[in-house]
């Protein structure tokens, strides 16, 4: 019994050596199967993941002040950690940025290329009534108005129209006085000629008096055909229109001069539009113009740019100029407002960049031009004609430079691109230091003579400064951070670093007891 269960055993023992050594060999020569989950990693794979070695922490705002240990800055902001491969030197007026924080960033490129730009300037507008169309309807004597034929605000009138009844002493009398001299006219036709002639001078003295009041011909001539003198007149609508305006009122005296009614025709129109000072070269007179109103969506005015007003607005920075339009059917109605669409001539070639590439200070124009992955170099630029999506480059870049299009405000916040501007200024250059490299920072030994912590300054007393040719004096400086001082004394002798951050503006950056080595010198 026992040497049967011990051959059961062997067999058992036999076969599943025989299952191992199978298996081993259809994992050797490829047979599907698959290696174990827990494999470990080869040593390359590993030593990818090997985390970067930290350098230092540097101010956050660009000044070259760092700290071996994480800190913060006077205003609460926290030192930014510099890695290995982030601290080497960049090209004067370079910023430089870790590609990870560009990848973080959403930083986007585009090539600066040549393409047709269409021009077309868009502006907004408002309807208006023409000036050259308006008359004032106004009498030239005193008197009462006894009726009104027209009594309505926006009422239409057609041209030599009743428009009211006046009654005047003065124009009575002076229809009596053309009545009679006209019968007397009549009636000495058969007397001397020097008789006839004073007649005839007063005959027409009174009718140019009539004619001088703005008495209508067909009135005159029914007085001179020997009718009656009338006890009311009545004035007549100079031009066609409708009523803008009417200060007529019946049964009121009125004076000479004033005014009655305004009368304005509508069927052509201005529409004042606003041109941006930019677009403002571009337009010329003459030019045609494509009108839309909102209250017809589906239709368009053209017109003509008939003038070009000589002011510009400071508040907007615009131009006013007037398109005149036709108005059939009085569809535009003064007041509406209106997009206004400017011909300014037709596509050109020119070298161009998308607009969202420009940054715009408003005294000048920057572009940043990616030199390689991860450095960035400000160039100023000069523009010229826009289209909705780019604009003209006349000087700064060439065709094929590659610039960025998203993010470039955030690199101006990561990397302090205002000082790395300061270089495209006319201001003098920095003086060089013994690599043959602008200086960025000044180096000065001392004595620390006061501490003024309330105003975060110090009185110092240094020896000349080469880099700036200055002799030895004491002057008052600024702390870039009130921590500077907290191992000094007044009295105590010290080595310091300062920056220019404005004319006439002296930044203490580093200060140590004189004679210690600067910890990170020359970041």
């Amino acid at each position: 019994m026992k040497q049967q269960s011990l051959g059961v055993v062997v067999a058992l023992i036999v076969a599943l050596g025989a299952g191992y050594w199978a298996g081993a060999k259809r994992t050797a020569g490829g047979g599907g199967a698959t290696a174990p989950a827990a494999t470990p990693a080869p040593a390359a794979e590993a030593s990818a993941q090997k985390p970067r070695k930290l350098l230092y922490y540097r101010n956050p705002m660009g000044l070259a002040d760092t700290s071996p240990a994480p800190k913060k800055d006077s205003m609460g902001m926290d030192y930014i950690a510099v890695y290995e491969g982030e601290d080497e030197p960049s090209a004067a007026g370079e910023i430089k940025i870790s590609t990870e924080k560009v990848q973080k960033l959403g930083v986007k490129t585009e090539l600066a290329t040549v393409r047709e730009l269409a021009r077309q300037v868009t502006a907004a507008g408002r309807v208006e009534i023409d000036e050259r169309r308006v008359h004032t309807v106004s009498a030239k004597f005193e008197g009462w108005i006894d009726r009104l034929h027209v009594n309505a605000t926006g009422q239409p009138v057609a041209k030599g129209q009743p428009l009211f009844e006046v009654y005047s002493p003065e124009l009575v009398s002076a229809q009596r006085e053309f009545v009679v001299a006209s019968k007397g006219v009549a009636a000495l036709k058969d007397a001397s000629a020097e008789m006839q002639s004073g007649m005839k001078q007063l005959a027409d003295a009174g009718l140019t008096r009539l004619r001088n009041w703005d008495i209508s011909e067909e009135q005159i001539k029914a007085l001179a055909a020997g009718g009656e003198p009338k006890r009311t007149l009545s004035f007549r609508a100079p031009a066609g229109g409708v009523v803008i305006e009417k200060k007529a009122v019946a049964g009121m005296r009125f004076m000479s001069g004033e005014m009655l009614y305004q009368i304005a025709d509508i069927s052509a129109v201005w529409v004042l539009a606003d041109v941006f000072e930019r677009d403002i070269g571009a337009v010329k007179v003459g030019a045609g113009v494509t009108v839309k109103i909102n209250a017809y969506p589906d239709k368009s005015f053209a017109g003509k740019l008939a003038y070009i007003y000589p002011t510009l607005k400071a508040e907007t920075r615009t131009v006013p100029v007037r398109i005149e339009l036709a108005n059939p059917g009085g569809l535009l109605k003064p007041g509406m407002y209106a997009n206004v669409d400017l011909a300014v001539g037709g596509a050109q070639k020119v070298l161009t960049v998308p607009t969202s590439a420009v940054i715009d200070s408003g005294t000048r124009q920057v572009v940043l031009l990616q030199k390689a992955a991860g450095r960035f170099e400000p160039r100023a630029v000069k523009l010229g004609q826009r289209s909705d999506d780019y604009v003209e480059v006349r000087e700064g870049i060439a065709e094929g430079d590659t610039v960025v299009v998203a993010a470039n405000f955030l690199i101006d916040a990561e990397s302090n691109l205002k000082a790395a501007l300061s270089g495209l200024t006319a201001a003098p250059a920095a003086s060089p230091d013994k690599a043959g490299k602008p200086s960025v920072s000044h180096q000065a030994v001392g004595t620390l003579d006061a501490i003024d912590a309330k105003n975060g300054s110090v009185t110092v007393t240094h020896a000349p400064v080469a880099s700036l040719n200055w002799p030895a004096m004491t002057m008052d400086f600024i702390l870039a951070n009130p921590g500077l001082v907290e191992k000094h004394k007044p009295g105590a002798p010290i080595a310091i670093e300062f920056v220019e951050r404005g004319p006439g503006e002296w930044v203490i950056t580093k200060m140590d007891a004189k004679g210690a080595a600067s910890a990170h010198k020359g970041h």
